[in-house]
């Protein structure tokens, strides 16, 4: 397939996924980028459904980067328990916080190469932060909802998220790229599943070669 034929196929693929999934956003609950860093740092190997539980009094107790800084660290863990690996997470949050302090006024920059830097912070939490926070599209959110469904789309044939991110990027125009994410992981949820996907609902079904699908 030639390459201006991918990227047709891409933007058909974008359409598609705005027109079923058009007020699609992040699904965890934020006000400032702080608190959208930190939920996250939070969201690894946990539901966002949880991480919402969690920080709706996480927010209140911890509302500044100083709170997070200068908590103690086990009762720091302890109010974040609930969302597993909750040692190293309290450790990342703290330590991220205290460089934010050190470097950047308690603020949350908004360059991806400044953002990486952070503990506990790499490109796909950086992404999610620029995007979400900021509508600042340096790349493409790629969690294990984007990975599935563009592999079974043959997008990518990688693995690593990084890679299947470059895909991405080449084969979408770079105003799709925030609502892109948004939009695959929502399909993920409601439609690509992991196990059982809902192929006759799809609305990407013809325009997908169904890699990897048990049928």
């Amino acid at each position: 397939m030639p390459p201006s034929a991918e990227k047709r196929r891409a933007a058909e693929i974008a359409r598609r996924l705005a027109n079923a999934y058009p007020d699609a956003k992040c699904s965890l609950d934020f006000r400032t980028p702080l608190e959208l860093l930190v939920a996250t740092i939070l969201s690894a190997q946990c539901t966002d459904e949880r991480v919402n539980k969690v920080t709706k009094s996480l927010f209140r107790k911890y509302p500044t980067a100083p709170h997070y800084a200068k908590a103690r660290i086990e009762q720091l863990a302890q109010d974040i328990q609930s969302t597993g690996f909750f040692r190293n997470k309290a450790k990342s949050i703290q330590n991220c916080c205290r460089v934010l302090l050190e470097q950047y006024d308690g603020q949350v920059p908004k360059e991806m190469e400044q953002l990486v830097e952070l503990p506990g912070v790499g490109r796909k939490t950086a992404n999610v932060v620029l995007g979400t926070a900021y509508g600042i599209a340096v790349g493409v959110v790629v969690d294990t909802h984007v990975t599935r469904i563009t592999q079974r789309l043959g997008l990518t044939k990688q693995k690593a998220p990084e890679k299947i991110e470059l895909d991405l990027m080449q084969l979408f125009d770079k105003k799709e790229w925030i609502m892109l994410a948004h939009r695959l992981i929502h399909h993920g949820r409601q439609c690509c599943t992991a196990r059982s996907p809902k192929c006759p609902q799809c609305p990407l079904e013809s325009l997908c070669p169904k890699i990897g699908v048990q049928t």
